[in-house]
């Protein structure tokens, strides 16, 4: 199924310009992913707006999206369960902050535990 492109950012940002000197997408910047030394992540438990569901929650990670998500499918691995990753978290199915913790702090990343 196709996604519906519903408004500008979906068309790029701008449609149309007059300008004859405009040079689109000029100011885009280049996001690049810090070391993992250099990353301060935060461990969070959850379970509000999950129907009771408990998730971990891994927020902080500066880099590109698809370096998130290769971690995220990283750690979903190693722990056995299923998650997402998107808008800068990854959600873990399940309370298995320690384990993931652990995970992250043997790949190099600072991480700290955050709530309960």
């Amino acid at each position: 199924m196709v996604k519906k492109k519903l408004g500008l950012e979906d068309l790029g940002g701008f449609v149309f310009s007059t300008n004859d000197d405009f040079e689109g997408n000029e100011h885009e910047e280049t996001e690049e992913t810090l070391a993992p030394a250099d990353q301060q992540l935060e461990a969070h438990f959850s379970s509000k707006g999950r129907g009771g569901k408990t998730v971990t929650i891994i927020k902080g990670f500066e880099g590109t999206n698809d370096d998130l998500v290769i971690l995220g499918k990283k750690l979903k691995k190693k722990c056995g369960v299923g998650g997402s990753a998107k808008d800068g978290e990854i959600i873990i199915q399940g309370d298995d902050r320690e384990k993931i913790m652990e995970l992250l702090r043997k790949d190099g990343y600072n991480v700290k535990r955050v709530g309960g």
